[in-house]
């Protein structure tokens, strides 16, 4: 039965990755210090004897040593999400992502984990006009929170040349699905418009509404990071995604037809650090992970709005 460590798995994308390898048959630990992961999203995990969870933060060097002894895949999670919320407060998300991500791939190289498989973001590739984007392409991280992804990526696979692990990051364009927190100033698109729109409010767009993004089912990112982890790839970044783009007023058309409303949005000024467009060439993951989104944004979407329902 191999092992895993999960951190962050109190989060939106951690508490679903868990939940798919216990699923798998792995044993699975699991670390949070519940700054935005939520202890709700662990309550059908506690019920699994293979699941064990330990509440800390990952800066923290010396838990980390001891959370990856006989460990033999690392799923690092863990972050202070949101582009809006780096502007706002960059010491904390450049602490957080950058010092967090050091010490848990250094515990992982000391313990001889196999492999490390570390979450990066597509705003590494800022708001060049060129689509879609792909691996190749120069990268221009325009907020702080863009910039700890770049290097989380970057030093994860810094890993891979200097020291004996595998190492592989995965750019995950605009995850959505069940578990992501709807609430909160930072809270994500699809989850937030969801909530206000059950509830009768107008959705708020920030912008003309014509700015798209390639939203990829949760299902499709945990598969990526499993693909990764068993396969035989080192010092690698992929992009994850659906291979496709949806514009938000088209999502809030969507929105509308799956819940039965007639909600027109209200539209407020673009946010800085924000990307125009967000579209993913996910041919590298394809060809040197295997990965295949099974579930597209419409069936995605569907899901979700059920969950919340």
């Amino acid at each position: 039965m191999p092992t895993a460590l999960v951190t962050g798995v109190a989060g939106f994308i951690g508490s679903n990755l868990a939940t798919e390898l216990l699923d798998r048959g792995y044993s699975v630990r699991g670390v949070d210090n519940f700054e935005t992961g939520r202890k709700s999203n662990l309550e059908a995990l506690h019920s699994d004897d293979e699941f064990s969870f330990y509440e800390g933060d990952v800066r923290n060097a010396e838990m980390m040593a001891e959370l990856v002894d006989g460990v033999d895949y690392l799923f690092h999670q863990a972050a202070v999400p949101s582009v809006p919320r780096s502007v706002d407060d960059p010491v904390t998300s450049t602490d957080a992502n950058c010092t967090g991500t050091a010490t848990v791939l250094n515990a992982a190289r000391n313990a001889d984990v196999d492999t490390a498989v570390v979450a990066s973001s597509s705003s590494v590739y800022g708001s060049s006009e060129t689509l879609p984007k792909v691996e190749t392409m120069p990268t221009n991280p325009e907020s702080p929170y863009a910039l700890s992804k770049y290097y989380t990526e970057k030093l994860a696979v810094q890993f891979s040349d200097l020291y004996d692990i595998d190492t592989v990051a995965l750019r995950y364009f605009n995850i959505f699905g069940p578990r992501q927190d709807p609430n909160g100033e930072y809270a994500a698109v699809i989850p937030k418009f969801i909530n206000l729109m059950l509830e009768g409010e107008r959705p708020v767009i920030y912008g003309d509404g014509e700015q798209s993004r390639d939203f990829t089912y949760i299902d499709n990112a945990v598969e990526a990071n499993i693909l990764a982890a068993e396969g035989d790839v080192t010092g690698e970044v992929c992009n994850v995604a659906c291979g496709d783009r949806v514009t938000v007023n088209e999502l809030v058309e969507m929105l509308n037809d799956l819940l039965g409303t007639e909600l027109e949005p209200k539209y407020d000024p673009p946010r800085p650090g924000d990307v125009r467009h967000s579209h993913a060439d996910i041919s590298k993951a394809e060809e040197l992970l295997g990965y295949d989104p099974e579930v597209d944004f419409k069936e995605g979407l569907k899901r979700t709005v059920k969950y919340y329902n």
